[in-house]
């Protein structure tokens, strides 16, 4: 019944097994990719017709997981997933990248790949074996794809590289850094790192790509068993390579005249006006045909070649020069930290909030739940490029901007025992000509050293781009958005003046050497060093205190068996504390306690309150209480947090008292001397010998009259003695 075929490998240090032709027979590609026991299953479906006036490759990746994949049944109302994680959407983006470019130029079928979660070992993150079952699905499926491709994860642990550490070792690991590429060169680079030089990163790529060679091999030699028959290729029409030519003809001089303008929206408003003249000239001469593919195309021959002709930019700029930079801080009064970067055409502003342990993110991921105390959301309005369009929730793009630019910064961030904040920064892209994510980088940098955030040192980054020809090739720094659009490459660098903390490449092309690589690494610390100095204008560290308007924390260490005390049955006692003082207040397991508060007044008080809980009774010292309870022997009172004593009815006052609510009654406040304790360990406490008006010890005084009592013979004291 089953045409089944399986190919493994030594991968790393566990077995990598590969089988098709059992599950999901249906789609044109299908493979079961395992690693470890982590499963995922790969599909690979395409449209055998392009529709009719498709101008772009329409090829959507979906990567999901299953909770049952993990042993667990999903959290919330709804017991089944919903809507993609933040995990599934990175993932997602990490299989799209490398696999895109190798669709041939002009391919217009929909194309869909789904990647499923079917088991998680916990140890073995199934991105890198989700990227290599797509491909192997694509491989196999017969849709024109130009692959294989494969990918691997790289750590650095003791100054060496490790080859798919797992999660376990990564807690160790100064990088985490995937990469993906065919048999030629890299196509994909998404890293994480503790500010690790040039040499240290770009060895890792090569590591990487060294490494997943045979997997490469090991999906050739099961496509060889299992791969369908190839679609046929659409090749180019005598008549389309005509309407080219001819629109070349129209269009050169005015295109290239179009693109000398610097400025981004009189550049467009020309190239506009080309367009125009293009679609005119065709329909007056009677010739009919598709132009947009041809015309993005001349476009990109123009820019190309004017730029490894000349040396120079759209712009003016030389391949080396960073666009004018001014950074700005503290420019919303009530926002704990601000700040407005602009670059160029490109703007983001960044802004910082502090809160508590409460505001932390709670994530229920596969590997188990856990808590986040550092957001970075990314928003880019569509008046930020001049265009108006649709609002709403955050796409993949932005998502994926956040989370580079969030790797970029996580590094340098101090720990919760340096510093008990959440910390969120939401970044605005005002405006938008070259890398915003790079830009959301250097705000973000800025907004939290503006919100008293002690960064270890301030973070920059900076986007590099390709123009690659056969007769040679430019690497360029900080790219404008027409030369993202036209260009081979978007190499984004992000890190400090001691080294990268975040390392992410994409590829147009079917790779790129690593000379090529080398010469963009090297070229981008130049430019990362000189925005580090523009960004120094503003603010080098982080500001002495948070903003007045920022909570206020303050951190004691009680008892672990106190935490009891403090919470109360039901939380009883912590939420009267919160109520009374409107302090916000966190207990961790350990006896930590930080308690927060915008006044510090209130925190002293939240504080006060907590270290009467867990204080000991001291014999000989005095305290404020309040009488919770009377009764025929004496009145308990609560005086130090959440502990009671008896007062006996002989300690109340000096001198005989016939009925305790004589002295005292329930809700008065009194001032009591620790005595002792009774066998039972509960506290004796004495009202008498303490001066309730000011709080002072009368022992001796209590004392002197009662001896002179005694020696006059027969006194008051015998008496009330007898009468008892």
């Amino acid at each position: 019944m089953f045409n089944h075929f399986r190919k493994e490998i030594d991968f790393g240090g566990r077995k990598l097994v590969l089988e098709t032709g059992k599950i999901a027979r249906q789609a044109d590609g299908s493979v079961l990719a395992t690693y470890g026991e982590t499963v995922v299953l790969c599909t690979a479906v395409g449209v055998r017709t392009a529709k009719p006036g498709q101008d772009f490759f329409p090829l959507t990746v979906n990567y999901q997981e299953k909770t049952f994949a993990a042993g667990k049944i999903p959290g919330g109302f709804f017991k089944r997933e919903g809507r993609p994680t933040e995990k599934e959407v990175l993932t997602s983006r990490i299989i799209d990248r490398p696999i895109r470019p190798l669709f041939p130029h002009g391919f217009r079928n929909e194309v869909q790949v789904v990647a499923t979660v079917l088991s998680h070992d916990l140890e073995n993150d199934p991105d890198m074996v989700s990227l290599i079952g797509c491909s192997a699905a694509l491989t196999l499926s017969g849709i024109p794809f130009f692959g294989p491709v494969a990918g691997a994860r790289v750590g650095w642990i003791d100054g060496a590289y490790v080859l798919n550490p797992t999660a376990e070792q990564m807690k160790d690991s100064k990088l985490d850094l995937v990469v993906a590429g065919t048999t030629e060169g890299v196509l994909m680079v998404e890293s994480e790192a503790q500010e690790l030089p040039e040499d240290v990163m770009l060895g890792a790529v090569t590591f990487g790509h060294t490494a997943f060679q045979p997997v490469i091999e090991m999906i050739i030699s099961l496509a060889e068993l299992a791969a369908k028959e190839p679609w046929a290729l659409v090749e180019e029409t005598e008549e389309h390579k005509a309407l080219a030519a001819h629109v070349d003809r129209i269009a050169r001089t005015q295109l290239t005249e179009a693109y000398t303008e610097k400025l981004k929206q009189a550049r467009q408003e020309k190239v506009g006006a080309v367009k125009k003249l293009v679609a005119t000239t065709l329909a007056h001469e009677g010739v009919e045909g598709d132009t947009k593919g041809i015309f993005k195309e001349l476009e990109a021959d123009v820019v190309r070649n004017a730029i490894l002709d000349t040396g120079l930019r759209i712009d003016g700029r030389d391949t080396k020069t960073v666009r004018p930079i001014i950074a700005e801080v503290g420019i919303l009064p009530r926002a704990h930290g601000s700040a407005l970067f602009t670059r160029g055409e490109t703007q983001a502003l960044c802004v910082a909030t502090l809160g508590t342990a409460q505001d932390e993110q709670v994530i229920d991921a596969l590997e188990g739940e856990y808590r986040e105390n550092f957001m970075l959301h990314y928003n880019f309005p569509p008046y930020s490029v001049g265009e108006a369009g649709r609002m709403g929730s955050p796409g993949r793009r932005e998502i994926g901007h956040g989370k580079l630019a969030w790797r970029a910064i996580h590094p340098l961030l101090p720990g919760k025992d340096k510093f008990p904040y959440t910390m969120r920064v939401v970044s605005e892209i005002t405006e938008s000509n070259g890398s915003s994510s790079m830009a959301t980088v250097c705000g973000t940098s800025l907004a939290l050293m503006d919100a008293g955030v002690p960064l270890t040192r301030p973070v920059a980054g900076i986007a590099m781009g390709l123009i690659k020809e056969d007769r040679g090739f430019a690497v360029l720094s900080d790219i404008l958005g027409d030369e993202d659009f036209l260009g081979d490459m978007d190499f984004k660098v992000a890190g400090t003046e001691m080294g990268i903390t975040s390392l992410q490449m994409d590829i147009k092309i079917t790779s790129i050497t690593p000379e090529i690589m080398k010469v963009a690494l090297d070229q981008a610390k130049g430019g990362r060093l000189h925005i580090l100095g523009e960004m120094a204008k503003a603010l080098t560290s982080g500001r002495d205190d948070v903003a007045a308007t920022a909570p206020k924390i303050t951190i004691i260490q009680v008892p672990k068996e106190k935490i009891r005390d403090i919470i109360g049955t039901g939380g009883k006692v912590i939420r009267e504390i919160v109520e009374n003082t409107g302090a916000k207040i966190d207990i961790d397991d350990d006896g930590t306690v930080k308690v927060a508060a915008s006044d510090d007044a209130k925190a002293q008080a939240a504080i006060a309150w907590i270290r009467g809980i867990v204080a000991e009774p001291e014999i000989g010292q005095i305290y404020t209480g309040k009488v919770v309870k009377t009764a025929d022997f004496g009145a308990f009172v609560n005086f130090l947090g959440a502990k009671d004593g008896l007062v006996h009815i002989s300690e109340l006052q000096q001198g005989r008292v016939n009925k305790t609510t004589d002295v005292v009654n329930q809700g008065d406040t009194v001032k009591v001397k620790v005595l002792g304790f009774d066998d039972r360990g509960k506290v004796k406490l004495s009202m008498r010998v303490v001066d309730q008006a000011t709080g002072a010890d009368i022992t001796e005084q209590v004392g002197a009259k009662a001896g002179g009592g005694r020696e006059g013979g027969g006194g008051r004291g015998r008496g009330e003695d007898a009468a008892e």
